[in-house]
């Protein structure tokens, strides 16, 4: 077992009321590793100026840890398989919607790699699937969710 830690900090401005709804949701996320980012509720959900465009939200880092344990698992799978690769790109997408129980939540992460490999040494079409596969059935993040990921590899 291996625990996880973040900080989450918030502080109101000065002259913020609070309890009218209108406060910032800009906020400070700090990780283990020093790791510092800011974070925001979307403004999809928040509006402007409320929320902070220019920070990360919640929702955001639920399709990025997808996105980034998904790749990690592939890059370990290919480099044992013995493929090089060269670049990984993903233009990872989630959907938010009610649900069956009609409460707000992500419904679906659509993962959208594109791979390059060493010149010459590229998988066939059938393996990369199966790495894929293999990787989204690893992925401790994908494992910990209960909506669907769907893995859609580019060329």
């Amino acid at each position: 077992m291996h625990e996880y830690t973040a900080r989450i900090e918030w502080q109101r401005n000065a002259g913020e009321a609070f309890t009218d709804n209108r406060y910032h949701r800009r906020h400070r996320l700090q990780f283990d590793g020093g790791a510092e980012w800011a974070g925001s509720s979307s403004p999809a959900v928040v509006p402007l100026p409320l929320s902070d465009a220019s920070a990360v939200d919640p929702e955001e880092m639920f399709v990025a840890a997808l996105s980034s344990c998904h790749m990690l698992w592939f890059l370990s799978l290919a480099a044992q398989a013995g493929f090089v690769v060269e670049r990984y790109t993903d233009q990872a997408a989630g959907v938010m919607q009610r649900n069956a129980a009609g409460k707000l939540a992500m419904t679906r992460v659509t993962l959208r790699p594109q791979v390059q490999f060493a010149a010459g040494g590229a998988p066939e079409f059938a393996q990369l699937q199966a790495l894929h596969h293999r990787a989204h059935e690893e992925c401790f993040i994908a494992n910990s969710v209960n909506c669907p990921v769907l893995c859609e590899p580019q060329s």
